[in-house]
């Protein structure tokens, strides 16, 4: 599984929800999560979540640290909503936060967005966690000073997780091989 942290600021629009969006953008053609610091503005036309959708919810922050991931194997839903949990998981034990489902949130208030989708050829996450917000926690209220460490660590607890389990399964005998 491939990763990268993006130096530059990326507007998350939700049209990184593409497939193929890692391959467009930097030629990744495998497995992958992609990171990188920007504000967070989903416009109607992007919003994938049909609750947030039916209910007008703006999608909106002014500075977010986002993971955009990419699986090109098994797509189904119940895989990569649990991938998304592992995903948020991470986060929530660098940051000591708390985890309700798929989102975090410090002291009762929200931290993140996320949401996870399949298209025909792959299955896609994004997580958004605020770095600054008026309205939201973020990670200036936890103290959090090095953003671009963490989404490095992220990334490779991630990629390290998948990579694992991956081996795992390689490994193991089906239970009719005895």
């Amino acid at each position: 599984m491939d990763w990268v942290f993006l130096e530059e600021e990326i507007v998350y629009d939700g049209s990184q929800l593409k497939s193929l969006w890692a391959f467009s953008l930097l030629g990744i053609k495998e497995d992958n999560i992609i990171s990188f610091i920007g504000p967070c503005d989903v416009k109607t036309e992007h919003m994938v979540d049909l609750q947030d959708y039916i209910k007008g919810e703006e999608i909106y922050s002014p500075l977010m640290l986002h993971f955009i991931v990419e699986h090109f194997d098994e797509v189904s839903m119940r895989l990569i909503a649990t991938r998304q949990r592992l995903l948020v998981s991470i986060v929530k034990d660098l940051l000591g936060v708390e985890r309700e489902g798929n989102d975090l949130y410090h002291k009762g208030r929200k931290l993140s967005v996320s949401i996870a989708t399949i298209s025909p050829i792959s299955a896609k996450i994004h997580l958004g966690i605020n770095v600054v917000s008026d309205k939201y926690a973020s990670l200036s209220d936890i103290g959090f000073k090095n953003v671009k460490e963490l989404a490095i660590d992220v990334c490779r607890k991630y990629a390290y997780e998948i990579e694992d389990i991956e081996e795992d399964i390689r490994k193991t005998r089906p239970i009719n091989s005895f």
